[in-house]
């Protein structure tokens, strides 16, 4: 009796331990349908903005960040769209209505002083808002594959936030490339979710030998005895 309630604790542990990663996975919460949508609108906005910028602004500073913005936040869209295909999720087609008033707002200043200083201090609330967005989704979002795509877009948008703060130009943080936009890489991220199943399923393993030992040693001694 021992013997049979040891080895089906540790089959039972086992199972939880290998169906654990699967059914996170698989599991697509509120949040994670929000962040999809919020991320999808952000990019969208940035990519306006940053267009808007290599037209109207006056420093050649703001145009190249305009165009690191253009560049990047198209190859995170790129992910973010797949994903949400993939996931059933539909987007929306607009960027945010207060966003694109923002932006009209500014073209009021096209080619002055003041549309580069106002547009380096919208993009600096912007990539704020963004990156508090992404901590919330790596903090309470649940499905995997949208955790791996904020995980991937956070190093990408803190580089854009370095390049405005301030409200200041800092074209010199604007790498030529970024690792950012490529489905084989958002596939590829192990997430800390991924580690810990891996983990657990090691355990599980390790639990279900533990298991056979015993039953073997007990075996043996029962034998003995008989």
């Amino acid at each position: 009796m021992r013997i049979s309630v040891i080895s089906s604790t540790a089959l039972m542990a086992a199972t939880a331990f290998f169906g654990a990663p699967q059914a996170l996975a698989a599991e697509l919460t509120d949040q994670d349908r929000m962040f999809l949508e919020a991320a999808h609108q952000g990019n969208l906005a940035e990519i306006a903005a940053g267009r808007d910028a290599q037209q109207h602004a006056t420093t050649s500073c703001v145009k190249t960040v305009g165009g690191a913005l253009v560049r990047d936040h198209g190859k995170l869209d790129a992910d973010v769209t797949a994903l949400a295909k993939k996931l059933g999720v539909s987007l929306p087609a607009r960027p945010a209505p207060e966003e694109e008033q923002k932006l009209e707002a500014l073209r009021a200043k096209a080619g002055t002083p003041a549309y580069d200083a106002g547009w380096l201090a919208g993009q600096e609330a912007a990539h704020t808002k963004t990156l508090a967005l992404i901590d919330q989704e790596l903090k309470t979002g649940r499905n995997s594959e949208v955790f791996a795509a904020a995980k991937s877009a956070r190093p990408v948008v803190a580089m854009h936030l370095d390049m405005v703060r301030g409200g200041a130009c800092h074209a010199a943080k604007a790498p030529k490339t970024v690792h950012a936009g490529s489905g084989g890489q958002l596939a590829a991220l192990t997430n800390d979710r991924e580690v810990l199943g891996t983990a657990a399923v090691g355990s599980g393993l390790v639990l279900l030998a533990g298991a056979g030992w015993l039953t073997v040693r007990a075996r043996r001694r029962a034998s003995g005895r008989s």
